[in-house]
């Protein structure tokens, strides 16, 4: 009897989990005592970029040739799929290396637990200085409200999760013009010019900053677009004309008739059809602008000299539905809402081209610390897959795992569902009706045609069902309602249990909470 490995998303055969994510720390800590210098990572992402609008990955309307640019010099991970496809939950999945289950992060506007072992303390750990701009959006308990500083401010210390040393960044922001963010203490700043413009620049000054330092570093920098809202008056005004009477065309599974597993945030209204093409416009222009900065950020680590000591990603934490299958926004397994770019670059290590690697949230921070010869935390759920991407390898998971677990941002029942997708078939059901979908992804790439209501398919439906039902167990994850979390996993919006029995110190956020009113306070009356 052949011997497995189940990660969640990935079954080895032979392998130990254990054995799998030792071997490759154990080579990538040799790797890493070879090189003469400490090896520094960049990870930039943006918010709602979808793969399918990127002009390496064929969008012909697309403007970023800098992205282009990264794409020849990168290794380009073309089945890079988000476990869940939706803001917070996204970044709680990236920081921790766990699944959506496993963070609490049922939803948008909770706050995350920092008892877990994240990507920050892991990295500090290891000898590296960390710094984070950007949205963060782990950090308010509320329910909009973003403007308010006691949501937008990120106090020092637990809830930063690691990212101790530099700090530009706020909680919640989609108005790109005149944008605020904040340092070390509740005094609001603005930004001068377009956020992800302004933002590029506190980290090129970052990186000028390292000059003539030993210790290696951790850049994040986390963009807002091209996230809606999509009016002109929100869009760089540089990129403006360049789109503004472009007709980029709807995918063909685009439908006027909503889904009935949408929520209110994923439901197009009325009149959705007269607007998709101008916000088509400002997503594209606001792409454009995200491009600029990103050239702006790889000459920069060129020109300090840290490109061949610097690994470097460049991704996003979920796609854009525009109107397909009846949708808007994200938070489903749809390809549009899933799908997202994923290249990482390290010259003379990673080898430029193209992998059909399956690469999920919760596998980023272990394959990452992998590749940097950095320890991996015992609670981290997802695989150390850098000996793929760096070819020491041809194993991987065989199926990524996604979990939705209700609604974007609002404590209602009745969108709930599971998938998972290899690398030809995506399975879902939902847990209204338990109603299936089964999409062959490359002889249907637009999901039009749902193979699950045949019978020619039952055997591969069985198959998917038992590797859903095991995973779900592995994970204890018990697919109930929306609801059904709110009172037994959080308080007040604080996540105080999870799937795996992470807690929360509420006495201890409490103090931190008052500390943090009192400076804001103060702030307010100087």
């Amino acid at each position: 009897m052949v011997n497995s490995m189940s990660r969640g998303s990935e079954t080895v055969p032979g392998v130990s989990r254990r054995a799998f994510v030792g071997q490759a720390a154990a080579a990538a800590v040799g790797m890493a005592q070879r090189r003469d210098r400490p090896l520094n990572l960049v990870y930039v992402f943006a918010d709602q970029l979808r793969r399918f609008s990127c002009g390496y990955a064929g969008d012909e309307f697309a403007y970023t040739p800098n992205l282009d640019r990264l794409a020849r010099q990168s290794l380009d991970v073309r089945n890079a799929v988000p476990s869940t496809p939706v803001c917070a939950p996204y970044r709680a999945s990236l920081l921790t290396g766990k699944y959506q289950s496993s963070t609490g992060m049922v939803i948008n506007e909770l706050r995350l637990s920092p008892e877990h072992e994240c990507f920050g303390h892991a990295l500090s750990k290891g000898g590296y200085d960390t710094a984070y701009i950007g949205k963060w959006h782990l950090w308010a308990n509320q329910l909009g409200h973003h403007e308010e500083t006691r949501n937008g401010f990120v106090p020092p210390g637990p809830y930063r999760l690691g990212f101790d040393q530099y700090w530009a960044a706020y909680n919640f922001n989609h108005t790109y013009h005149d944008a605020p963010y904040f340092r070390n203490t509740p005094h609001r700043e603005i930004h001068k010019q377009y956020e992800p413009d302004s933002q590029t620049g506190m980290a090129i000054d970052y990186l000028k900053s390292r000059r003539g330092q030993s210790r290696p570093f951790a850049l994040f920098l986390s963009w807002g677009p091209p996230h809606d809202a999509w009016d002109w008056s929100n869009c760089p005004s540089d990129f403006i004309e360049r789109f503004r009477n472009v007709k980029i065309p709807l995918r063909p599974n685009y439908s006027d008739t909503p889904d009935p597993y949408a929520d209110a945030w994923a439901t197009p209204g009325p009149d959705y059809r007269s607007h998709v093409d101008q916000f088509q416009q400002a997503y594209y222009a606001m792409t454009a602008d995200i491009d600029r900065a990103l050239g702006r950020l790889l000459d920069a680590v060129r020109e300090e000299g840290l490109e061949n000591d610097t690994l470097l990603v460049f991704t996003s934490d979920h796609g854009e539905m525009f109107g397909s299958h009846g949708r808007r926004a994200k938070y489903i397994f749809y390809e549009e809402a899933c799908r997202v770019p994923f290249l990482i670059r390290w010259p003379g290590r990673i080898r430029p081209g193209a992998t059909d690697t399956l690469l999920s949230t919760p596998d980023i921070m272990p394959t990452l610390l992998g590749a940097l010869g950095l320890p991996i935390p015992r609670a981290v759920e997802g695989a150390d897959l850098s000996g793929n991407l760096l070819g020491r390898s041809t194993r991987g998971p065989e199926a990524i795992y996604m979990q939705g677990m209700g609604t974007t941002a609002a404590w209602q029942d009745g969108t709930e569902w599971r998938a998972l997708r290899d690398r030809q078939f995506t399975y879902a059901t939902y847990r209204r009706d338990r109603s299936e979908l089964l999409f062959d992804n490359l002889a249907d790439p637009y999901q039009m045609k749902n193979l699950a209501a045949g019978r020619s398919h039952f055997a591969k439906l069985s198959h998917y069902r038992v590797q859903l039902q095991r995973w779900m167990k592995e994970h204890n994850d018990l697919f109930e309602s929306c609801t059904w979390y709110r009172g037994r996993w959080t308080n007040d919006r604080n996540i105080t249990n999870t799937a795996m029995g992470v807690r929360q110190d509420l006495a201890a956020l409490g103090r931190i909470v008052r500390r943090t009113d009192r400076e804001i306070e103060n702030e307010s009356q100087r």
